[in-house]
């Protein structure tokens, strides 16, 4: 049984369990293209730029453009979270905790939504007829540390490496930082009056978007080999998010084995992959 159980017995003051501080929703799930996906591996069509020809006499041949193909694999996960409420413990508390437990585990699972689309976004994703081509971000898709932290010319060299690869402007663009990369803004030498106020408000959550980015802070941003901070912006079709489409469950139920004890389960199965290494951009800033 859980050890920390012990703490909601009725000696303590509240007549509700209170969670700790921690993130509770996803904050990217909402923001990447969302599937629903059967069978463990699924594959998702790309289909890249052509050009057109010039006419150039009549009855001339068809001219014949080779539409570019690719696709990219994703393959599902499965993830599980599961306690034990003794029936003693249940006993000497003012309320069943299990709902609780249970609105926990929903946290945890979002939380680690999180870091798989994180890791999506700056690791390698699969491409190829069987998906067995791997594809790593490619240097010309990142921002260096430079020994400094987020500053305004980052986000100006994180904007023109999007723009530059015709990354659709109607499609919204996100940047995910935390909260010392977000302060860092407030500290640069090269912001103006008027980016400074707008930069003093994302900081204080009066806004959140700044340079035609939606800024979404999270804890869970990894380090590089270098150990910076790997910031990073995405377009939103940039980063897919696939979820099982028969996976997801929650049971709380007696566990005779265990004398009884409820036990608080749930399981989700889900996955997520870059879809163009153009719409990602990774921005390291020093830790």
């Amino acid at each position: 049984m859980s050890v920390e159980i012990t703490t909601a017995f009725v000696e303590q003051y509240g007549s509700n369990i209170d969670l700790l501080s921690q993130q509770k929703n996803s904050r990217f799930q909402a923001f990447v293209r969302n599937e629903s996906q059967t069978g463990e591996s699924g594959f998702y069509e790309q289909v890249g730029a052509t050009d057109v020809q010039e006419a150039v006499s009549r009855h001339d041949d068809t001219p014949r453009m080779d539409t570019p193909h690719a696709r990219r694999k994703v393959g599902l996960r499965t993830f599980r979270w599961a306690d034990l409420i003794d029936k003693a413990d249940k006993v000497r508390m003012l309320i069943d905790p299990a709902s609780t437990y249970a609105m926990s585990a929903v946290m945890a699972m979002n939380r680690k939504r999180d870091d798989i689309l994180i890791a999506a976004a700056l690791g390698t994703a699969y491409t190829g007829a069987t998906g067995a081509t791997a594809v790593t971000l490619p240097s010309a898709q990142k921002v260096v540390a430079g020994a400094t932290g987020l500053t305004i010319a980052k986000l100006r060299d994180t904007k023109e490496i999007l723009d530059a690869a015709d990354v659709d402007p109607d499609m919204p663009r996100y940047f995910a930082v935390n909260a010392a990369t977000l302060k860092d803004l407030l500290a640069t030498t090269e912001i103006t009056s008027s980016d400074y106020n707008v930069v003093k408000a994302l900081v204080a959550g009066q806004v959140d978007t700044f340079m035609g980015f939606k800024f979404i802070q999270t804890q869970r941003l990894t380090l590089d080999a270098n150990s910076d901070i790997q910031n990073f912006a995405w377009a939103q079709d940039g980063l897919l998010f696939v979820t099982g489409s028969d996976g997801t469950e929650t049971r709380i139920t007696e566990r005779p084995d265990k004398n009884h004890s409820v036990q608080v389960w749930r399981q989700e199965v889900f996955g997520a992959t870059r879809m163009e290494e153009a719409k990602i951009v990774e921005v390291a800033s020093v830790a």
